[in-house]
């Protein structure tokens, strides 16, 4: 053989020689040890683990997304004495859903939307808009309130496939409306039966769980977008109809412009949530969903177009370590009542300021969430045993419930009281509440107290929250109506107390 030949031919062998060896050493012959991203049982200080594949979502789309509707709305506006719906620099999270298209000139306008040809008519069409899904075949929807709020048209798009082609475009009814919970319900009407999706159950979910929303993304219709249950029981502040009954389950999975309404399923395509608002100022992966449990508790009320709530008319809060302090507790367990309304149920049996609410019926309130959540959903005229702590002792109170309106009944996060012995040591200036005061600040009449005229920046009422102008009706239980009975109240507190 030739040099050039043997060349060659020591060439190829090496080239065969490589190969073999390589397949060799990346065969699996139980020589080398499965890394931690292999199926199998994991070692950890805690013991052996059984690891989890990644599941694939794709079977939950295709079961769920034919039963996700896309919402579009008409609402009628007034062009006289019309305000923007985004106020300065806040985003409101039930408008953020709806931007105004002129105001987001690089997203997608929404199918059929048109902009007003004549700035100067007097009443304009406005179109926005949401997602919903369908409940029963016989085509009952669940969304939000706000998205269908003062429309007075609702049109509800479904069967459309995954890249939002096709489908039907009919007219939806509102059914019942729900300010309180931000629930909606809508029926079409249609010859055949329609798909649907199955309702789960939220209080079993647990922060970590898989989440997937589908829904209408910026007029993206079946988008679906996977993340976990990040916490629940969230709440919001949002609207005054809205405080007492948030109770938000937060996800990471991706919630954007026209989700509101869609389902927040579980990783059996189950809902466990109705995708409701997104925290804006720039946060991102935050978003918050009603919990299911919360609608389904609601549906024959929605059915019927009305939904009835009682409620005893006071203000009450969680205790806080301070308001134990201050009240002298001896857990943080129970509703703390933060004032109650004159003439209302709760006055009426009994219940005053500072009291602590622990038990109604034979039911513990751990919670304030636990008080409201049972009184309003017993019948209005029921009639309540309530338990409460004042002074140290238990007293058992008579309330009968009453129907509860939008302006009755709310809950307020229980404010930072001050700490400090002394009104020097407080950092605000009391004032006798005049005439003169009562005119500069807009007081009523039946309030008592003294005015509060000026506040140290950095003082304990500062950090409180103690602003100009307040009145301070009452420190520690004791009413207050001359500046001789804030100094005498707060002279009496000790070095460190809250009050």
């Amino acid at each position: 053989m030739t040099y050039p030949g043997r060349r060659i031919f020591s060439t190829i062998a090496i080239i065969i020689a490589s190969v073999a060896f390589g397949v060799l050493i990346t065969a699996d012959l139980g020589f080398i040890r499965k890394s931690n991203a292999q199926s199998g049982p994991i070692q950890t200080t805690q013991g052996t683990v059984t690891s989890v594949a990644i599941p694939s979502f794709a079977d939950v789309a295709a079961r769920v997304a034919p039963a996700v509707v896309s919402i579009t709305t008409t609402e009628i506006i007034k062009s006289t004495g019309a305000e923007g719906r985004h106020h300065g620099a806040t985003i409101d999270p039930f408008e953020f859903f709806f931007p105004d298209p002129q105001n987001q000139p690089n997203q997608p306008r929404r199918r059929g939307q048109a902009q007003p040809q004549n700035p100067d008519d007097e009443d304009q069409k406005q179109l926005s808009g949401g997602s919903g899904f369908i409940i029963s075949p016989d085509g009952y929807i669940l969304t939000n309130n706000h998205v269908v709020e003062n429309a007075t048209k609702v049109e509800v798009h479904f069967g459309a496939d995954d890249n939002g082609e096709g489908g039907r475009s009919v007219t939806a009814k509102i059914i019942g409306r729900d300010l309180s919970t931000d629930l909606a319900l809508l029926k079409i009407d249609v010859p055949q039966p329609l798909p649907t999706v199955p309702l789960g159950d939220s209080d079993r979910i647990r922060k970590g769980d898989w989440a997937i929303a589908i829904g209408n993304p910026f007029q993206f219709e079946n988008t679906l977008t996977v993340g976990v249950i990040s916490a629940k029981g969230r709440a919001l502040g949002l609207s005054a109809e809205t405080r007492s009954f948030e109770n938000f389950i937060q996800t990471d999975a991706a919630i954007n412009f026209g989700n509101s309404g869609g389902p927040l399923l579980n990783i059996n395509g189950e809902v466990v949530g109705i995708n409701t608002a997104i925290r804006g100022g720039g946060a991102q992966n935050l978003g918050f969903a009603t919990p299911i449990n919360t609608a389904k508790n609601l549906l024959t009320q929605l059915k019927n177009g009305k939904v009835v709530r009682s409620y005893l008319g006071m203000n009450i809060g969680e205790i806080s370590d301070k308001d134990q302090s201050a009240w002298n507790l001896p857990t943080k367990n129970g509703a703390i009542v933060q004032s109650v309304e004159p003439g209302k149920p709760a006055d009426r049996a009994g219940i005053q300021h500072g009291d602590v609410i622990v038990r109604v019926n034979d039911h513990d309130v751990r919670h304030n969430r636990d008080l409201i959540d049972y009184i309003s959903a017993q019948p209005v005229g029921s009639n309540l045993s309530v338990v409460v702590l004042r002074d140290g002792q238990r007293k058992t109170l008579s309330a009968r419930t009453a129907e509860r309106q939008l302006e009755g009944e709310t809950t307020q996060e229980t404010p930072e009281a001050a700490a400090g012995p002394s009104r020097n040591k407080l950092g605000v200036i009391p004032q006798e509440l005049t005439p003169t005061f009562r005119q500069m600040y807009g007081i009523d009449e039946g309030m008592h107290g003294v005015i509060i005229t000026n506040v140290k920046a950095v003082s304990a009422a500062a950090d409180a929250g103690i602003a100009e102008g307040d009145i301070i009706t009452e420190v520690n239980g004791q009413k207050v109506a001359t500046v001789d009975d804030f100094r005498a109240a707060i002279e009496h507190a000790h070095s460190g107390q809250y009050l």
